[in-house]
């Protein structure tokens, strides 16, 4: 299983915009910079944190964006299915339907047990658990 470029960094530009928010809305050019991502690319992830309510907009000449809720109340849970949909790592797990031997197979409770501990790291991480971490010492 791997996380797609969209939930990687769009994570990261959500951390970004809660790092930086204290002074006020974050250009998404700042974004760009600071995170080494294309503004191009930048612009598509916004509008989907924006449309799911993550982030809003600041119009005018010091405009930007910032977090639409507290840091706090946004987890890394809802940002994976926002941006990647739903977090699975086998169809059996979501959909036994999907596979004649789910009834008796060895393996997807292991499939079962493996997905609750990732949702559980990522519904139990939030963006100011994130922007925290990002302050120590040694992170940029």
């Amino acid at each position: 299983m791997r996380l797609t470029t969209r939930v990687r960094y769009g994570a990261r530009a959500l951390v970004d915009i809660a790092q930086y928010s204290d002074r006020g809305p974050v250009p998404l050019r700042d974004i760009a910079g600071r995170q080494g991502l294309s503004q191009a690319y930048l612009e598509q992830l916004i509008l989907t944190l924006k449309a799911a309510g993550l982030v809003r907009s600041v119009r005018g000449s010091r405009g930007g964006f910032v977090l639409a809720k507290d840091a706090t109340q946004v987890t890394m849970a809802q940002v994976v299915e926002v941006l990647g949909g739903e977090l699975n790592i086998a169809d059996c797990v979501s959909c036994p339907e999907s596979c004649k031997r789910a009834g008796q197979c060895a393996m997807r409770p292991v499939w079962e047990g493996v997905n609750r501990a990732i949702y559980d790291v990522l519904v139990g991480t939030t963006l100011a658990d994130l922007v925290s971490r990002a302050r120590k010492p040694g992170f940029d």
